[in-house]
Parts: C-alpha cells; sequence; structure tokens
C-alpha cells in the first residue's frame, strides 16, 4: 500500500480518512500525538513545521500529500511550505503528487465578476499573499522538484468552508453590520465534507500544476448568506449599511472578507475532477443542526 502523508490533519481531511485509509497508509505530521488519529489507524509523526529540524523523517517516505497547514499569521511569505519542500526534496525521488487547500483569497477584490482560474492573482490582505506565496513555491517545486521526476502540484482555491457544525452563527448574534443590498458582495462557499471529497479527487485526477476552485452552486451576496442563517436559527437579522459605512463599522480583518467580491467558476472542479457535490448549495448543507452543536467558523 502506498504512503500519503498528511501536513495538516484538521477538520476537513478527517471527515475523509475512512475513505483515503482504503487506499492509502496514512501518515500525519503532527505536533503532538492525537488519541483520535490512533483510533483511525493513522501513522504519526512528531514535528512542527516551524522547526526544521523536526521534519527530516518526512524526507522520502510519502508517495503522496495533502498539504492543508496554514500559513504562520505574520507576513507576506509562507516559510512553513518553503520547509515543508525544502524536506521533500532531501530524498532522490520526491512524492508523485501533492494537493494543497489555498484559498479563493488570492483573487482579491474581483468587484463582482465571474472568476475562473485563469484570472491573474491579486491578493489585497496579507493573509491571501501568504497563500500566494506558498502556491508559488509549490509550482515551482512542481516543476523543478526532484532530479528522477518531478512532483504533480493540485492546488485547491477553497472559499468560506462551512459545514452545521461550523457555521458563523457568533457573528449573527452579534447582529455586525451588513452591506445594503445594492452594494454587496458576492461571496462563495464549500461544504467541508465536499471540500475533503475534492481532495480525493484530486488525488486520483488532478493535473499538473493545475488550479481548480472549489465551491459549490450558491452564488449569493453575503447579506443573503447571513439573513439565511439568521432565518434558519430564528435570530434577528443584522442591519444593512451602505458600503462606504461598513467599511468605518467592521473591524480590519471583517472588512478584507466583507468588502472583496466575486464569484468562482467551478467548471473546471465537475469536469476535470469528476466531483459531484453532495451539498450543491448552502440551503442543503446548513441542514437542521441544533443552534447548541453549532460553532463560529469567522
Amino acid at each position: 500500500m502506498r504512503n500519503l502523508l498528511i501536513v495538516g490533519c484538521g477538520d476537513v481531511v478527517r471527515r475523509v480518512l475512512p475513505q483515503l485509509s482504503k487506499r492509502w497508509r496514512v501518515i500525519a505530521l503532527v505536533r503532538r500525538r492525537d488519541e483520535e488519529l490512533s483510533r483511525s489507524g493513522v501513522v504519526q509523526i512528531c514535528g512542527d513545521l516551524d522547526q526544521r529540524d523536526t521534519l527530516r523523517r518526512l524526507a522520502g517516505i510519502a508517495d503522496a500529500v495533502i498539504h492543508s497547514a496554514p500559513p504562520p499569521p505574520n507576513g507576506t511569505d509562507d516559510p512553513r511550505t518553503r520547509r515543508l519542500i525544502a524536506c521533500l526534496r532531501q530524498r532522490k525521488s520526491v512524492p508523485r503528487h501533492l494537493v494543497y487547500i489555498s484559498t479563493s483569497g488570492v483573487y482579491g477584490n474581483c468587484e463582482g465578476a465571474m472568476v475562473p482560474e485563469t484570472r491573474p492573482l491579486a491578493a489585497s490582505s496579507a493573509r491571501a499573499k501568504r497563500r500566494v506565496s506558498a502556491e508559488r513555491l509549490l509550482r515551482d517545486f512542481g516543476k523543478h522538484g526532484g532530479r528522477y521526476r518531478n512532483c504533480r502540484i493540485s492546488i485547491l482555491r477553497a472559499p468560506g468552508i462551512y459545514a452545521a457544525d461550523r457555521l458563523p452563527l457568533d457573528r449573527v448574534r452579534q447582529r455586525l453590520p451588513l452591506i445594503v443590498a445594492g452594494e454587496d458582495s458576492y461571496t462563495n462557499h464549500i461544504h467541508a465534507n465536499d471540500l475533503g471529497r475534492a481532495c480525493l479527487a484530486a488525488l486520483r485526477h488532478g493535473r499538473s500544476n493545475r488550479s481548480y476552485n472549489i465551491n459549490d452552486d450558491s452564488g449569493l451576496a453575503m447579506g443573503e448568506w447571513f439573513d439565511l442563517l439568521a432565518d434558519s436559527f430564528n435570530l434577528p437579522r443584522a442591519p444593512r449599511l451602505s458600503r462606504a459605512q461598513a467599511a468605518m463599522e467592521l473591524s480590519p480583518t471583517q472588512w478584507s472578507f466583507a468588502g472583496e467580491s466575486r464569484r468562482l467558476i467551478n467548471t473546471r472542479m465537475k469536469r476535470e475532477l469528476g466531483l459531484r457535490l453532495a451539498y450543491p448549495t448552502v440551503h442543503s448543507g446548513i441542514g437542521r443542526a441544533p443552534e447548541s452543536e453549532t460553532t463560529c467558523s469567522g
């Protein structure tokens, strides 16, 4: 059985561990041992992407990699991905395939335009710029990765990730202002289960140095999304302000999400990866989870 290395074994990847374990011997890089992963039969290697010396055991062990670890919280570079690549390059034979979960924020504010994967990257926030850095490092690794073969890189650009147990209900309760309908930003979503399934599909069908928008077919404005959440959980709707007023009322982080508008095109995901969404819209994905079981995921 071939080895699959998971770097960043968080909620999304854990949702598809049973399927991964049928095809792969799963190895996870963890900062400390995790009993849940042990029960799932995952081999764990303790290490830290912020400490290069702890990554030596990763060299040469993986036939494929799922990389979903976030960049550090500061700067515009991603030294964590840089260290991972340096480690994977230490042996003659690099992994055949690497799937990276990135963000749709790399496109920046597209003013509501339809966005294919070929659109030039124009990240505006430092958070998104770090993702651009990671993508470029990985693309270079894909082209010049190893002595005997290169690594096939598949980049999954995900927008707002949600599930019944990870909804931004705290924001709804706070009644943070939204933008009036005529000036509102378009937002995009993907259910956490479908993003996990996209990783499976990319491992099987992802093309070399290829990016994929991984989003559902909802096409909502941000205000519509939060109104839907409010109505679904019997919470009051948030007030609406002009775009200029909202920019002054919201924190810089909140505005970095609310101020960017784009509509992702997911045709490549469907045609090339063959992914049929289990939750094609947020209406089918919110479900009927009790409010007490939900957590905030801004």
